[in-house]
């Protein structure tokens, strides 16, 4: 029976996964908005589970908002082209409001185009979260309402929302009586999770092929600028690190006598979850680093046995990364311990440190060594 219970939970994910394929076909949107909606959701989802494992059964607007800005913040560098460097158009009117938005704040608040996101919202929070209201405000006039339209009919397969396409902005900022609820479809999460490593990859591609038709660019040129992992300049943190690390490898624990032969690499790989904060990147000898690719190291793996005696008696009291922010799921796996770690397994066992496994940062020595080396790039 639970042998059914599985092929039939499989065959509704397919399922899903058909009608979003569905409407990514739709050709009716005229902004990149419905691509970055999927994935602020999916991301959402994988941060958001609760203690049992389960994914969280609604959304607000203003998580939404928040996570749109964060998706859409590289995308407001100036690419270079052969021809110039220039902002890369998002809507076939001009540019998409929410990326002017976020040109305006960055042009008051982060000008250098290398600043990340997290820098220029510590610099001006009160103008940040301004720039989040306004987000959030096109998020409910557009997006939202007519995502899930398909041909001339709304199929709302993915959320429920309480309002429709007639809002208005008078009504959204009343002090009470407004729901920003999105909820989500039972088995909507549970489907977001699983599918994850097909629907990221796949969205992020016909992101880019918009982006290449609006723009009149190739799509190869595009997919590395705006999703790929080099959102920190490794250079300048690969000696810090190494020396947080005593001078060795993190995976397999070889010393490694000069940081500028080293590579670092994002412990949760930026394919399963974009996460380029100091908490998620160690240094790694370069023929770890390629071994274990876009899968997560475990602790029973070829990469185990040198990890497993890591931070044995490490302090209770760690600053939270990674692991801690994306939810409930992954303590659920380092309790079960890592199954599947290959990339094509269609579960999200990324997100999941195995037992004995140290993540990177913990205890008060990495906390005020990681700071040092956050005090010599910003």
């Amino acid at each position: 029976m639970l042998w059914c219970g599985a092929v039939a939970g499989q065959r509704d994910a397919i399922g899903f996964a058909e009608k979003v394929l569905e409407l990514l076909d739709e050709g009716r949107y005229t902004a990149t908005y419905k691509y970055a909606v999927l994935l602020a959701l999916i991301d959402l989802c994988l941060e958001g589970t609760q203690t049992s494992g389960a994914p969280p059964a609604m959304v607000t607007t203003r998580q939404l908002a928040d996570k749109i800005v964060e998706l859409y913040w590289p995308h407001t560098a100036p690419f270079a082209s052969r021809a110039s460097a220039r902002i890369l158009s998002q809507n076939t009117r001009g540019q998409a409001e929410i990326v002017s938005a976020i040109l305006g704040f960055r042009s008051r608040h982060a000008p250098d185009a290398s600043a990340p996101r997290w820098h220029a919202r510590l610099a001006a929070p009160a103008a940040y979260e301004r720039l989040v209201r306004t987000v959030e405000w096109k998020l409910i006039e557009m997006p939202l309402p007519r995502l899930q339209m398909m041909g001339q009919s709304l199929d709302p397969f993915i959320y429920e929302i309480h309002w429709d396409a007639r809002v208005q902005r008078r009504d959204v900022e009343r002090a009470a009586g407004f729901d920003n609820r999105v909820l989500l479809k039972p088995r909507v999460g549970d489907y977001l999770l699983q599918l994850n490593g097909l629907l990221r990859p796949l969205i992020q591609r016909r992101w880019a092929a918009m982006v290449a038709q609006l723009n009149r660019l190739e799509d190869s040129q595009l997919e590395a600028f705006l999703f790929g992992a080099d959102r920190v300049q490794t250079a300048r943190i690969r000696a810090g690190l190494w020396e947080i690390q005593g001078c060795r490898c993190f995976y397999c624990d070889v010393r490694l006598g000069d940081p500028a032969r080293s590579q670092v690499d994002h412990f949760v790989p930026w394919s399963r979850y974009p996460d380029d904060s100091l908490d998620n990147l160690v240094v790694a000898d370069v023929a770890c680093n390629g071994f274990k690719s876009s899968s997560l190291a475990a602790a029973d793996g070829p990469l185990g046995p040198p990890l497993r005696g890591r931070l044995a008696g490490a302090s209770a009291a760690r600053r939270p990364g990674p692991a801690d922010r994306v939810g409930a799921r992954a303590r659920q796996e380092r309790e079960r311990g890592a199954r599947d770690l290959s990339p094509a397994s269609g579960r999200c066992p990324a997100l999941a440190t195995p037992p004995g496994v140290r993540r990177p940062g913990r205890g008060a020595a990495g906390s005020s060594a990681r700071r040092a080396v956050r005090r010599s790039i910003a």
